[in-house]
């Protein structure tokens, strides 16, 4: 069994393909595909993951488990079939957009809260290219991968404000004593195209 940082290059490219291999299953033959044993062996440990799909216009589907409360290669799985079907912002993708679409798996560590004394000093605590972001307050609750502010050219201040949008509250609400901030890593495996190489994102 490995975890989250001894995730090997080739072990990173079989949950991308699985991720797609998944997704493909379900849109062809509208079946939930069997996981084979020695996947499920590999990745039976628990561990956070989003699987985030993309076309040649941008994000296509991205949904995920912040939190480790599944075997990685359950939560893997049920990620890439909501991130092609269910992401409420898209409609849900087609069979026919199998060979425009590329896949990316985010494999998580499990968030700690960020204790600051002041809320200014919480940009402080957190490094653009290392963390993802999750900003609570109240029944709202949003995050975003550690790839999205480097994606955007963001700095600390930026992807804070973005995660507050993100969970639905003011871009200031991370100034606000009565919300939480958590922080994680990911490491990130990616297709360089459709059904391509797959190789680790280096954030």
């Amino acid at each position: 069994m490995i975890n989250y940082y001894k995730i090997s290059e080739s072990e990173g490219e079989s949950l991308v393909k699985k991720a797609r291999a998944v997704v493909t299953e379900f849109l062809k033959n509208n079946k939930k595909m069997k996981l084979d044993e020695k996947f499920e062996n590999t990745f039976s440990f628990n561990s956070g993951v989003f699987v985030t799909i993309n076309n040649p216009q941008g994000l296509r589907g991205c949904i995920g488990y912040p939190l480790p409360t599944k075997k990685l290669f359950n939560a893997l799985a049920d990620a890439a079939l909501a991130a092609a079907t269910e992401d409420p912002r898209f409609n849900p993708i087609k069979s026919e957009e199998l060979d425009k679409i590329t896949f990316e798996v985010t494999v998580l560590t499990s968030p700690v809260e960020i204790k600051v004394e002041n809320t200014s000093d919480y940009p402080s605590k957190i490094k653009v290219g290392r963390d993802g972001l999750i900003v609570k307050s109240g029944f709202n609750s949003g995050l975003l991968l550690p790839q999205v502010p480097q994606e955007y050219g963001w700095n600390e201040e930026q992807f804070l404000e973005h995660t507050c949008e993100k969970a639905g509250l003011p871009k200031d609400q991370w100034k606000k004593k009565e919300t939480i901030i958590e922080k994680f890593e990911g490491i990130v495996f990616k297709e360089q195209s459709p059904n391509g190489r797959v190789s680790q994102v280096i954030l």
